[in-house]
């Protein structure tokens, strides 16, 4: 154990493992580093705390970094932000350390990660300034976070965890304009956003990012495209070809949150079509995600809701295409090598990936991976 700021530190060690790798004895490393082989043996059984020159010495000699040797264990306490905190009703979330801060994610309530039950990353301690950390600090410090509502990020998530060493993609869905104000207020590291092209051309994506922004560089990168529209029962029983059946009597609306893009979306067509919004039923139910409002159609809530085709084909329902949408990921320059980062940013470069996603319903690859902009 070693002490830092009054604090109890705990550091693990790797040594035994490294050297056992590299077929070395004890002997060996303490004579190619010029300590006593009982002073290895101490290291190894965690009796033991080298100073830096040893540290230094024996990553020189196995090849590898100091900290892939030593390390501060699960279960420390931490210093966080707590993001989200009205979901906060319990001492569960998810970490992302972005930079030098760690920034708490609550792992309940309607931000939460897309999958429908996740591990904790830590737990907030009495006052949610700390955190009781549950993972390895270099799986924390490796791990990004990836903000936004394509449901193909899993995927990418999934992917990036299979990948060797401790780079990680933790994915939690937001719309696109939370995403990418988080990422511009440095609680996340990639936003992912699907605004659609406005009115006189303006590239959605790109306006949103120019006005979040202003003063921050970075690239915005082609991530997937696909069909959004509208979620309805199937069979389509009432018959809803349109935004303009949605002003019927008969017709019950779930709408999505405002700073979505698919609320957006709804509401450009309704203007162009002169519908007023107090004409839409339903106008002002929300569904904070996709899949909130896939159950609500499947459950006979209302007659239809915003989403994707791929959520409609994987909850059984219809599809009424509105429109065709690029979703862009948004990385700010100094995130780049994040291990997390760069993890992500060379599976969606494969052929393999983009074969993936292009089997997802409604989807289209021809622009993955392509740098629409730089910041």
């Amino acid at each position: 154990m070693a002490k830092t700021s009054n604090r109890t530190v705990s550091v693990s060690c790797r040594l035994k493992e490294l050297r056992t790798q590299k077929k070395m004895t004890q002997s060996e490393l303490a004579g190619l580093v010029g300590i006593k082989r009982q002073a290895v043996y101490d290291i190894e059984a965690g009796r033991y705390l080298p100073n830096t020159g040893v540290a230094l010495a024996m990553a020189q000699v196995l090849g590898c970094r100091v900290e892939d040797i030593f390390y501060q264990a699960p279960g420390q306490a931490r210093d966080v932000v707590l993001v989200d905190q009205e979901h906060a009703w319990g001492p569960r979330v998810n970490i992302a350390k972005v930079r030098d801060r760690h920034f708490a994610y609550p792992l309940v309530g309607t931000h939460a990660r897309m999958e429908d039950m996740g591990a904790a990353d830590a737990l907030l301690e009495p006052g949610q300034t700390r955190a009781k950390i549950l993972l390895p600090e270099e799986r924390v410090s490796s791990t990004a976070l990836l903000l936004g509502c394509d449901p193909a990020f899993s995927v990418l998530g999934h992917r990036v965890r299979e990948t060797p060493g401790h780079a990680g993609l933790m994915v939690r869905f937001a719309s696109s304009q939370m995403a990418v104000t988080r990422v511009a207020s440095g609680q996340a590291h990639i936003a992912g956003t699907h605004m659609h092209t406005r009115g006189g051309g303006n590239d959605g994506n790109k306006f949103l990012v120019s006005q979040k922004m202003k003063d921050i560089s970075g690239i915005l990168i082609a991530f997937s495209a696909f069909e959004e529209g509208l979620l309805v029962a199937p069979g389509n029983p009432k018959g809803i070809i349109g935004v303009a059946d949605l002003a019927r009597s008969d017709v019950t609306l779930i709408n999505r949150e405002e700073g979505a893009a698919l609320r957006s979306l709804l509401d450009d067509l309704l203007q162009e079509k002169n519908i007023p919004a107090t004409a839409i039923q339903g106008y002002d139910y929300l569904a904070y995600s996709h899949a909130q409002g896939a159950q609500a159609v499947r459950h006979h809530v209302c007659d239809a809701a915003l989403g994707l085709r791929a959520v409609a084909v994987t909850h059984g329902l219809d599809f009424i295409p509105l429109s065709h949408v690029r979703c862009d990921l948004v990385i700010p320059s100094d995130l780049m090598t994040h291990p997390g980062v760069a993890a992500a940013l060379d599976i969606i470069q494969t052929r393999a990936f983009r074969e993936e996603l292009a089997c997802l319903p409604g989807y289209e690859t021809s622009d993955t991976g392509r740098i629409i902009a730089e910041l």
